[in-house]
């Protein structure tokens, strides 16, 4: 794979990343964390280069972004229009009647219930999993079983995403559902974090990742104890 150029010298990131415009994403991806891995300071790379290797997955990381910058490129291309925001799903146009018993229970039930057992099941095996990789980041069987372990979690919190958005939350219940939001959000956007550190290898990114897990796991307990008061 080619050497890439510094941003002052060549700014086209498909260049950067040494991959055809055409390339996958998961193509993109293996260039970058390839290039990042050999190019890293700590392995006596040069600083300017990871600089110009970031700009480049800035860009070509997000599909958005990525869609924007062909568009430029190619004005026969147009770009996509961004996703809607999970906020303004049926939890939040929930309506202002007083909801009944039987439509509290059956939300429990059939959306926090299962929503709560997915979180659970991306929150809670973190710390073994960041153990067993803090054995050393840079072995690449100990990163592909941690990136696994990310894609698992992405898709449990696809269906809390896909839950969230099955049922109104009812009436006087909207801020328990609005705090269910803000927890999958957090988990999201630790995942997200969490996921660049394994691209770049950047120690602050692990660190935010874990903060924002730990304030996720601490939502999600109160909204435990809230719903088991619900529930007498």
């Amino acid at each position: 794979m080619p050497r890439p150029r510094s941003a002052p010298v060549e700014s086209d990131p498909y260049r950067v990343l040494g991959v055809s415009p055409q390339a996958s994403g998961a193509e993109i991806k293996a260039a970058y964390r390839a290039l990042v891995k050999r190019h890293h300071p700590d392995a006596g790379g040069d600083a300017s280069t990871i600089l110009a290797l970031n700009a480049a997955w800035e860009v070509l990381g997000d599909g958005d972004r990525r869609r924007h910058y062909d568009a430029q490129r190619l004005p026969a291309r147009t770009a996509a229009p961004r996703s809607q925001d999970l906020a303004r799903g049926p939890g939040a146009r929930a309506g202002a009647a007083a909801a009944s018993e039987e439509e509290i229970t059956l939300w429990l039930q059939q959306v926090y219930g299962p929503a709560d057992r997915l979180l659970g099941q991306v929150v809670n095996p973190f710390p073994a999993q960041l153990r067993s990789l803090a054995a050393d980041p840079y072995d690449d069987t100990l990163m592909e079983a941690f990136c696994a372990f990310l894609e698992q979690c992405q898709a449990r919190l696809a269906r809390v995403e896909t839950l969230y958005r099955s049922q109104p939350c009812p009436a006087g219940l909207q801020e328990l559902g609005l705090d269910l939001y803000h927890c999958l959000s957090l988990m999201k956007d630790a995942l997200v974090d969490l996921e660049r550190f394994t691209l770049g290898y950047v120690d602050s990114y692990l660190r935010d990742g874990r903060e924002l897990l730990r304030q996720a796991k601490a939502r999600r307990a109160s909204l435990q104890q809230r719903c088991r008061h619900l529930r007498r």
